[in-house]
Parts: structure tokens; sequence; C-alpha cells
């Protein structure tokens, strides 16, 4: 699928069929697509936690989710995490591939980049959560599979749920499927005049 396409198609689906399973590989195709989304030092901060259990994704559905279908009907459920503290965790990893003097310095610069700054360190989570959730849904698209985001769950229970590490924070959940009912028409974009600043405001 074109990528304009993709992202003009792409919509929040709530209807799945419960019955269709993801290949292994139609979804290792759509976790690496995800991994190609940027982040602040190429730190990679996503975790994706992948709810297979049906049980578990029952309760979440039921007891912390607002009964959304989409929680337990669609083929992939997947929590939205980050680890805040990526930027310490053996930082050399995430530029093995580059020239060494390219890897020294942004290595180096890591560190008094994020020490202190817990509110940065979350910010950039958390942005790259939003980066890595969107490329993964227009993955989808192109594949032409349905998702939805949802923010609409209880964040500490289900953190709770997951064993979500002190280190970590929660970001959305995405379902994943075969969608079963077409959306209502877009409810309407607000006009770029309305949106674009050219400068300052």
């Amino acid at each position: 699928m074109d990528t304009f396409d993709a992202i003009y198609q792409r919509r929040a689906i709530k209807q799945y069929d419960p019955d269709h399973k993801l290949t292994p590989e139609e979804e290792t195709k759509l976790l690496e697509a995800a991994i190609q989304a940027p982040t602040s030092f190429n730190i990679q901060h996503w975790r994706f936690v992948i709810v297979r259990d049906p049980e578990l994704r029952r309760k979440i559905r039921t007891e912390f989710g607002n009964d959304q279908a989409q929680m337990t009907d669609a083929s992939l459920l997947i929590i939205m995490t980050a680890d805040v503290k990526a930027w310490q965790k053996d930082p050399q990893r995430y530029w093995k591939n580059t020239p060494k003097e390219v890897a020294e310095l942004l290595v180096n610069w890591m560190g008094p980049f994020h020490e202190g700054r817990e509110w940065l360190q979350r910010d950039e989570a958390q942005r790259s959560i939003g980066m890595a959730m969107q490329t993964l849904m227009l993955a989808a698209k192109a594949m032409g599979y349905d998702s939805c985001p949802m923010i609409g769950f209880d964040i500490e229970k289900v953190a709770e749920l997951i064993n979500l590490p002190d280190d970590h924070v929660m970001g959305a959940m995405v379902a994943i499927g075969k969608g079963t009912k077409a959306p209502w028409p877009k409810p309407g974009q607000t006009p770029l005049g309305d949106l674009v600043v050219e400068n300052s405001f």
C-alpha cells in the first residue's frame, strides 16, 4: 500500500474478528517495522508488552479497560511501555555500527544530556512510544490490518498486572487485527490555517 494511502486510511477500529490470528511472520514484520521509528540518541526506549494470555486480556478488558471489545477480540494487544533509564544501560550498543569517533561523541554526550533531568527522561520515553506506535499502526494498515490506540484504561492497575519495572513508564495500548465493521466518516480535521504558525505565535 502507498504510504499516503496508509496514512489516510488508518482509523481507530473497535470491532475485530476474534478468530483471526496473525502469523508469527506477520507479527515479526510489524514489530520490526515499529522499531524503525526514531528515538533520541537512538536509545530505543520502547518495550512492547504483547498480551497473549486470554485470561489476562479478559481481566484488562472487564476490570480495568472499560469493557472495550478490541482488548480481547483483536489478534494482537500490545501495551506500549518504555524504559526511562535506557540511556544508562550499556549505551555503546546503540551506536555499535557507526564509526568509533561518532559513537564516542554521542555516547559521551548521552549521560550529561539526561543526568538529573527526570522530566526529560520521561518526555523522551513517551515521545519514543508515540513515534513507534504510529509506525506500528501504519505498518498494520499497509499489511491490510486495522488498529486501535487506547488510553481508556486504569494505567496503575494494568502496570501492576504486567509487573512494570520501576524505571519504566506506561504508554497507550494498541489493538491490531482484522476489523469487522467500517468506521464512521472522519469527524473532521481542523483546517491547516488554525494549526500552522510561521516563525512565532
